[in-house]
């Protein structure tokens, strides 16, 4: 291959990662693929030099890097609202994600109705988590923990385990689906007890 085939695949690459950056629903992901696809995009601009494309992706990089700070130094603030079952609102959320809550935890033929406690978190005005569970003796048995793609960034898990005790919880504990939740629970300090996750809180 020759030296100018090799420049050509630089800016394909560049240009690849920039295209897929958008189709990425987690905005940090977006803005951590789209910086890396503007850097090599400005470096194949050097080489060609075609300083306009070089300046704009350059740019690109700064404005990407300034809001992946403040994203990492603004800390969302959420507000913990726990609500009955039958809840319009929490049925509501439920049903809006229903096909994304299918595709977190496959084959999970949990009935919710069995949930006794029942918490939506709040980002602003935006339901961004939903934890539904079985409580008994200050265990809360998990049903559902969920959070919405944009804040699938184990905060709202980390602000749950600093506010369920305020309400009674001692000790949470998962027997459901892991397929797609185990790293999430071991982030979170969970530990597998012959499939059984467990998380005390005191």
């Amino acid at each position: 291959m020759t030296s100018a085939q090799w420049i050509e695949l630089i800016g394909y690459l560049g240009s690849f990662l920039v295209l897929v950056s958008f189709l990425m629903v987690s905005v940090v992901k977006l803005r951590l693929v789209n910086t890396v696809g503007s850097v090599i995009f400005t470096v194949y601009a050097l080489i060609i030099h075609s300083y306009p494309t070089a300046v704009m992706n350059a740019c690109l990089v700064l404005i990407n890097i300034h809001f992946l700070w403040k994203m990492t130094h603004n800390k969302a603030q959420y507000e913990l609202v726990k609500v009955q079952a039958g809840d319009a609102m929490l049925a509501h959320v439920l049903s809006l994600y229903k096909d994304d809550i299918e595709k977190c935890f496959p084959g999970n033929s949990v009935d919710y109705a069995q949930a006794d406690k029942n918490y939506v978190v709040f980002c602003g005005s935006l339901p961004v988590g939903i934890t539904l569970g079985k409580e008994e003796n200050g265990t809360l048995e998990l049903l559902l923990d969920y959070s919405v793609p944009e804040y699938r960034d184990f905060s709202i898990g980390d602000f749950l385990i600093s506010r369920l005790p305020e309400d009674g919880i001692k000790k949470l504990i998962y027997r459901g689906n892991v397929e797609n939740h185990k790293a999430y629970l071991f982030k979170m300090g969970f530990s597998d007890h012959d499939g059984v996750y467990e998380k005390d809180l005191t």
